[in-house]
């Protein structure tokens, strides 16, 4: 097929031509202000990149190679476990990740910790064909001995199977914040559990250092890798401590990240970690090869309300995880949040990762951001980030020392408090929940929404990472306003023509449902009379204003006061500028407009209420 010279005719196009032409669109606004974002990490997003020439390709999962579809395990009764495991397996999941009491994702539901628990949980499945990948804490921690045992009952070939065991007692200590010992006593014997099940046969995968507990907690990316390759160079030192060679050990090490929603930072991340370990290994004298990472979709992310939205994040963070090279991938079901999920809920999961393998086939191709001016330079600026924040830890003693002395937990409040600064205002949108809410949502089944909260019977070593949504704040706001007797209500006073208010009353819909309120709009009122009597028609208690700021000007004032005479608290959709205390005094109480406290308002609108 020949090629199509369409655009042959026409000079190339440069950077230069390109920023001149943002700067008349700017009109002399600043570039780095209105064009570039940061993240969390403090890395500068721009809004234009060049190809990455010559940029090699970053070794992970071979070419063609899918990933493994793991399906969570977590049924409280483990004869439901099992149904479920082989329904999984019979349709579609090549893997099962077996949930247990306290892990850093038992969010409630957990298989019990008893090896005949898990034995039932296994019944008929083929132990040498199936992944299986053991999420543990320290009230489980002899659970990979207990599937070492039943492995050997069935007759197993140990070298036959790909067990992922997933000991990871400094990621139980961030987590949890409690240890029956402190990091020195407990390092021992950690590595004499893992060169027991070598001798047993097994061959890798014993350690896990998992970063779900940064993510969890509202940690940034740089701060996530930060802590894997601290966590997983601490127990390098621990197993070669016990005369395990230095690349037997790094095979018994896996690792463990968070995908979520943001897919140019999911992907950097996944694809900066085998960077970053690369660089560890070759510090040890190590030629580097490809690492194991299994991705989870990241519970911060999941939602309450609209929990369908839910399906949409699933989808791109797995897509994500698969693009920057997740070995194996596990999908929270959408109604997680809610509770225990369903047989749909877990079909939806299974099915979304089959559909992106087998039907959208993003497996194919090995590393396809390579190249990617974007990704190849968010991944540098996180590899730089993490191992700035790597050097740190390891200067202060180490990642056992920094989690006692709080060093780590600091800065990750830091990013959190930050974090859900831009939630409240909306900075970071959360869709069906901060935008687009739905009052009249109807509530979504799950097997059961009385979750378990695992406790340790240890003595406190450090401040725990206490786990977290970012819905949380709104769903606790919608949760209120589902408590009142009657469904609350704003009278939204529409002045003027369609042209005048659409805008503002499109926003103050949005606004006050986040927070459980129903917006009852108006057609054009006219005049202040007719917007007092259609106020008292709704049956609101609340009032907001919404038009534009030329007729704000003229009949605002006018109409807030007929509004407050008419029994309403009355909100203005707009900035009040230098009329604010015109405005105040004609009775309106409150401001709503892009960059405000939304949380807050929201607050103070459920108590006038």
């Amino acid at each position: 097929m020949s090629e199509l010279p369409l655009a042959s005719e026409f000079p190339a196009a440069t950077r230069d031509d390109w920023l001149k032409l943002v700067e008349s669109a700017l009109k002399g606004a600043p570039f780095e202000k209105k064009l570039v974002s940061k993240t969390y990490d403090g890395i500068s997003i721009q809004p234009l990149y060049e190809r990455a020439k010559n940029a090699p390709r970053i070794g992970g999962r071979a070419d063609g190679e899918p990933w493994a579809v793991l399906q969570r395990i977590d049924f409280r009764d483990p004869k439901e476990a099992n149904k479920q495991a082989l329904r999984d397996l019979e349709n579609g999941a090549t893997g099962l990740k077996l949930v247990f009491p306290g892990s850093a994702g038992d969010f409630g539901f957990a298989l019990p910790a008893t090896k005949q628990a898990l034995a039932q949980a296994l019944d008929q499945v083929w132990l040498d064909a199936a992944e299986i990948e053991l999420d543990i804490g320290p009230l489980s921690k002899d659970a990979p001995l207990w599937l070492a045992e039943i492995a050997k009952e069935r007759g197993v070939d140990p070298t036959k199977t790909n067990f992922r065991f997933g000991y990871d007692p400094l990621g139980a200590i961030a987590y949890h914040g409690k240890s029956p010992a402190p990091w020195k006593e407990i390092a021992p014997f950690f590595a004499s559990l893992i060169t027991d099940l070598k001798k047993q046969g097994f061959k890798k995968h014993f350690a896990a250092a998992d970063g779900r507990v940064i993510h969890a907690s509202g940690g940034a990316e740089a701060q996530e890798l930060a802590f894997v390759l601290a966590c997983a160079v601490e127990y390098l030192r621990a197993l070669e401590a016990a005369g395990v060679s230095l690349d037997q050990v790094r095979d018994a090490i896996f690792f463990r990240l968070a995908a979520d929603a943001d897919q140019f930072l999911t992907i950097a991340k996944f694809r900066a970690l085998r960077k970053l370990w690369a660089r560890v290994e070759e510090a040890a004298s190590l030629a580097p090869k490809p690492i194991f990472i299994s991705a989870e979709t990241a519970w911060r992310m999941m939602t309450k309300r609209e929990p369908n939205v839910n399906m949409l994040r699933m989808a791109m963070a797995v897509a994500a995880a698969g693009f920057g090279g997740a070995d194996a991938v596990s999908v929270l079901p959408h109604t997680a949040a809610l509770g225990l999920p369903d047989g749909f809920a877990r079909r939806v999961a299974r099915n979304t990762q089959t559909i992106l393998l087998e039907e959208s086939n993003l497996f194919r191709v090995g590393d396809p951001a390579a190249g990617s001016g974007g990704i190849e330079a968010l991944t540098s600026e996180l590899c730089e980030a993490a191992w700035k924040l790597f050097q740190e830890i390891e200067a202060a003693g180490g990642l056992a020392k920094v989690l006692e002395a709080g060093l780590l937990q600091k800065k990750i409040a830091a990013t959190r408090e930050a974090r859900m600064r831009n939630i409240a205002v909306r900075k970071d949108a959360i869709t069906g929940v901060s935008e687009f809410p739905n009052v009249h949502e109807t509530k979504e089944t799950v097997l059961d929404d009385k979750p378990d909260v695992a406790e340790l019977p240890f003595p406190a070593v450090s401040e725990p990472l206490t786990r977290m949504r970012l819905a949380e704040p709104f769903e606790v706001l919608r949760d209120a306003a589902d408590a009142m007797k009657e469904r609350p209500k704003v009278f939204l006073a529409n002045l003027g023509k369609a042209v005048d208010f659409t805008a503002r009353t499109t926003f103050a819909r949005n606004f006050f449902e986040a927070g459980g309120i129903a917006a009852v709009s108006s057609e054009g009122l006219a005049s202040a009379k007719e917007a007092a009597k259609a106020f008292k028609a709704s049956g609101a208690k609340l009032a907001c204003v919404c038009s534009s700021d030329e007729i704000y000007a003229a009949r605002a004032e006018e109409v807030a006061k007929a509004l407050k005479h008419a029994g309403a608290s009355v909100w203005l959709a707009g900035r009040a500028g230098e009329k604010e205390a015109a405005y105040k005094s004609a009775g309106v109480g409150g401001f709503i407009h892009a960059g405000c406290d939304v949380i807050a308002a929201l607050k103070e609108a459920q108590n006038k209420l």
